[in-house]
């Protein structure tokens, strides 16, 4: 069984914590550093696919909580992408 201390952030799960190791991500303090507009866009071009908008709303949550300890819903972050994008 695969431990991560990022599996401890609120919207980390297997799926996440997959895309976080194909970034290089492996800790909170990198993840603590880390852009989720960057992460996303490397995201896209690490896997050549598209992916789910709701992505960039997990990373911007779990980036959110690692700087700041605050654990926010994933959703919560939506908003933020789609006010970004007008």
């Amino acid at each position: 069984m695969v431990t991560s201390e990022l599996l401890s952030l609120r919207n980390v799960g297997k799926a996440t914590l997959e895309d976080l190791t194909q970034l290089g991500i492996t800790g909170i303090s990198q993840l603590a550093a880390a852009d989720p507009d960057e992460r996303f866009m490397w995201l896209e071009k690490l896997t050549q696919k598209k992916q789910d908008p709701c992505v960039w709303d997990v990373f911007a949550a779990i980036i959110h909580e690692a700087i700041t300890g605050e654990k926010t819903p994933w959703w919560q972050w939506s908003p933020i992408r789609l006010q970004k994008k007008t």
